[in-house]
């Protein structure tokens, strides 16, 4: 196996550039932080990536000890990614990296992908407290594990059970939101996105 490619500097930024610094590394992170997942869902879901970019990049994160790679029992049998510990603590990391890039975001490019999910870390940074949130957008669904310790912190798709709350709201409210133009509470305020349920993160939105 080859040696990774290193800044050869001895400081702890430098190592962590070292493990995560490559080019889809850390979007590929913010993927698994849904949990496992295929290749092929993976490959769908990173618009632009190349296959060979992509199991290059998936081994060397299994390799440094930030995902790693099983067999789904019969009747799935396929192979999943997901991240361990140690890639699960790269999630501050991404929430502050999707705080410092809020100006860089701008307005939604012609050429520029979207997924509904992808807005799932903003929308966490955006709400307090503990529960399942779902998500309901034209792009389609997703739901938050707002407060979650271990495990998935969002998944594609709707709530599995019944929820704490449930937002409907369009791509421009997300945007702007993710953008730090509008808080969330704001936005409940001003009708721009609609709350339903009875757990007290619903009510605490439509409260605030």
């Amino acid at each position: 196996m080859s040696r990774r490619r290193s800044y050869d500097q001895y400081c702890s930024a430098a190592r962590a550039l070292d493990a995560v610094g490559d080019r889809w590394t850390l979007l590929i992170v913010r993927e698994l932080l849904a949990g496992p997942r295929r290749y092929t869902d993976l490959h769908a879901d990173l618009p632009g990536v190349s296959t060979d970019v992509l199991a290059s990049r998936l081994k060397d994160m299994e390799r440094d000890g930030l995902t790693t790679r099983r067999r789904l029992p019969p009747p799935g049998a396929a192979y999943v990614y997901e991240l361990t510990p140690r890639g699960s603590e790269l999630l501050p990391v991404l929430q502050a990296l999707g705080v410092w890039g809020q100006r860089e975001l701008g307005e939604r490019r012609p050429t520029d992908a979207l997924r509904a999910h992808w807005f799932a870390l903003p929308l966490l940074r955006a709400l307090d407290g503990e529960g399942l949130v779902e998500v309901g957008l034209e792009e389609g669904d997703f739901h938050l594990f707002v407060g979650a310790e271990e495990g998935p912190v969002y998944g594609d798709g709707r709530a599995p059970g019944e929820p704490d709350a449930r937002l409907v709201l369009d791509a421009g409210t997300c945007a702007a939101i993710a953008r730090g133009e509008l808080s969330l509470s704001d936005a409940v305020r001003d009708g721009r996105v609609t709350v339903t349920g009875d757990g007290t993160l619903a009510k605490s939105l439509r409260n605030a």
